[in-house]
């Protein structure tokens, strides 16, 4: 068994990818509308826990739209990520904390029409998931993470969601649909390769991959939640500018090297894939297949 981990600076270059992909899907959910009937009690601030939290992306695209007092409670296997979240905030207007706070010291994040009070923990979501204080929780969240879990850990994530009635909201989550523009006859092979690698063992059983959305909506369903989706896909355009290609260039370099991984009798045709795709990456077009889902309890 492997642990998924994921770099900094890889988190933060797909972030703008994210919130773009994540205000489009928005609208589509009714996002603000929907959550806003979680504050049930006005008196008390809204709390959310934030699975396999990374660096804060989550937190800062989300807090503004839920708006009002929040306490989040965010959790990750790494805690190298945890203890970038102070710079990260710091470097993000209406932060009230230092770039130097601590582990173990309280965070804030604050805007417009709201403020959160952050409280960081480091956390195997194998072995603790149910250790979570569930039944404090108005909302858990978590931006792609449904698809590197396992068919068990998503029936405990459902089991401990409805015992609480908390509701739920899973962002960008991957549904295995790469289309380039403009095509390259190993594309398919590539993909197959990738997606393959992708269903391997990632720390929390056998990653359900692009059926994780499936499988945790008739989950939810079945426990009696009203369940939402939408599309919710990455557009990455080299002729946009920088950004975009040192993104294209991040994704071919990660699926040629899971490719190779998973057949390495396939090296020869994924590198040479690899040379055609980073040569014309500059006007090259991707988009990536992601979907979004709201939970509410019935």
């Amino acid at each position: 068994m492997s642990t998924a981990t994921f770099s900094a600076d890889w988190l933060q270059l797909r972030e703008p990818f994210d919130a773009v992909a994540r205000d489009a899907a928005a609208g589509e959910l009714q996002l603000t509308h929907r959550l806003a009937s979680l504050r049930t009690d006005p008196t008390r601030p809204l709390r959310v826990i934030d699975l396999a939290c990374g660096t804060g992306a989550n937190l800062r695209w989300l807090a503004p739209r839920l708006g009002g007092a929040q306490q989040w409670l965010v959790v990750d296997h790494d805690a190298d990520l945890l203890r970038c979240w102070p710079e990260r905030l710091a470097a993000v207007e209406g932060s009230h904390t230092g770039r130097d706070a601590g582990l173990h010291e309280a965070l804030s994040f604050a805007g417009p029409g709201f403020e959160a009070d952050i409280v960081r923990q480091p956390m195997d979501l194998l072995a603790g998931l149910e250790t979570l204080p569930w039944h404090a929780a108005d909302l858990v969240t978590a931006s792609a993470l449904l698809d590197l879990v396992g068919t068990a850990w998503l029936q405990r994530l459902v089991a401990a969601s409805a015992a609480s009635g908390v509701a739920m909201l899973m962002s960008l989550n991957v549904d295995g649909r790469h289309v380039w523009t403009p095509g390259d006859p190993a594309d398919a092979t590539v993909d197959r390769l990738f997606g393959e690698h992708q269903q391997q063992d990632k720390g929390l059983g056998f990653a359900l991959g692009p059926q994780a959305v499936p499988v945790l909506r008739k989950a939810l369903e079945a426990a009696g939640y009203r369940v939402f989706t939408t599309t919710s896909d990455w557009w990455v355009d080299g002729i946009a500018g920088p950004k975009d290609r040192a993104m294209q260039c991040a994704l071919i370099e990660g699926m040629a090297t899971a490719a190779c991984e998973r057949f390495p009798a396939s090296t020869s045709s994924v590198t040479a894939w690899r040379g055609r795709r980073l040569a014309t990456a500059a006007h090259s077009q991707l988009r990536v297949g992601h979907i979004d889902l709201l939970a509410l309890p019935g």
